[in-house]
């Protein structure tokens, strides 16, 4: 299969593994609806091509992803969260079936750490930048970030995020055991994990995928619909419209519950 990079996801095919980079450096990467169909559609294309057995998703210029894009948010209704596009992409993400590597560096942040979160071996900086900052804008991490947070951390540190929205760094992170891998040199730590996990059996890697995933993340099934409903029933509220014009004109949002 040929590379398919576009101006803002970028696909290098190597033997036996592939690197998708997130490439809007002028937003951090932000994950707007478009770059996040065109991740859905490039996995896809991998997990359909056996010379595939492994991917890494990185970013571009130095940072994974600053969030979602809050252009978008601003003006999103409830009755358009119902039928949003995204939550195909985020499910097209989460079925991938073969190894999935986060090389993350710089800011990962919101829908940025929510993906990083869906990895199943992220590796950090120890100076990147982590957290799901959502309740800052009067809304909540809206694909599974929470719940995934809190099967890696633990209920008290992921209230502690949360709640807060504390950012914190990667050196923290992988001590929390949020990450797998801590590392000076995150692109060459997830090259060379890439490397040696294309040299294990495929179907093998695939069926401890499954088994993972199914032990941790089976119970959550319930709560991830249920904190999607709670997402988009915030996208009308007052706060929100709040938080969003607060982080735009960069201050402290003023919320009333409303």
């Amino acid at each position: 299969m040929a590379p398919m990079s576009t101006d803002t996801l970028r696909t290098e095919l190597h033997e036996g593994w592939a690197r998708l980079t997130l490439a809007r450096p002028e937003r951090r990467n932000a994950l707007n609806t478009a770059l996040l169909a065109e991740l859905a559609a490039a996995l896809t294309r991998l997990d359909a091509d056996a010379q595939v057995r492994v991917v890494v998703i990185a970013g571009a210029d130095g940072h994974f992803a600053a969030g979602a894009d809050i252009g978008e948010i601003a003006t999103k209704t409830t009755a358009e969260g119902r039928v949003d596009l995204r939550k195909d992409s985020w499910a097209a993400i989460r079925g991938f079936s073969k190894p999935l590597i986060a090389a993350v560096e710089g800011y990962c942040l919101g829908g940025g750490c929510e993906l990083a979160l869906m990895s199943d071996i992220m590796i950090v900086a120890p100076d990147a930048q982590l957290g799901l900052p959502e309740t800052n804008l009067g809304i909540i991490p809206g694909a599974g970030g929470a719940e995934r947070l809190t099967a890696l951390i633990g209920r008290a540190r992921a209230m502690r995020m949360v709640l807060s929205g504390e950012i914190i760094p990667g050196s923290l992170a992988h001590d929390w055991g949020m990450a797998a891998f801590l590392a000076e040199d995150v692109q060459g730590e997830a090259e060379d994990l890439a490397r040696r996990l294309a040299r294990r059996a495929p179907l093998a890697l695939m069926a401890a995928k499954r088994a993972v995933v199914g032990a941790s993340e089976s119970p959550l099934a319930g709560t991830l619909a249920a904190t999607r409903t709670a997402f988009e029933d915030l996208l009308d509220s007052a706060d929100k419209a709040e938080g969003i014009a607060a982080f735009g004109a960069r201050r402290h949002p003023v919320f009333t519950g409303r």
